[in-house]
């Protein structure tokens, strides 16, 4: 039972710092608003989910793309999915497909520095 709260618990905290993330790479790019923190976290739950339903079907579906690309293509699976939470939720807007990728980019790598990740199916 205290390794199920325990996974809860990493769950929170990996949003929390998600959400702040978020936040971080809203701040930084002009083309991008987030309304305030609690749009920060939800924003970092739905890229979650999102990224455990629908990127992997649109791995599957763009497999030759991807292997011609040498794997960049997924850079844009991600800037589709930021466009996609932008449009579903209230108080997150994205200025165009060129600031998802930026922010998708800015992100990852704000979150690689923070120890989270968002945009990785395995976690």
């Amino acid at each position: 039972m205290s390794g199920n709260r325990n996974s809860w618990g990493n769950v929170l905290v990996q949003l929390v710092v998600g959400g702040l993330g978020v936040i971080i790479t809203g701040y930084l790019l002009p083309g991008v608003y987030v309304e305030d923190f609690w749009i920060g976290i939800v924003i970092a739950a739905v890229i979650s989910l999102l990224n455990y339903t629908i990127k992997p079907i649109l791995i599957i579906l763009t497999i030759p793309i991807t292997i011609v690309t040498l794997g960049l293509f997924l850079l844009v699976i991600n800037a589709l999915i930021i466009l996609f939470a932008a449009e579903i939720i209230p108080g997150f807007v994205v200025d165009g497909f060129w600031w998802a990728l930026l922010f998708s980019f800015i992100l990852s790598i704000i979150n690689a520095i923070f120890g989270v990740s968002l945009f990785d199916n395995e976690k």
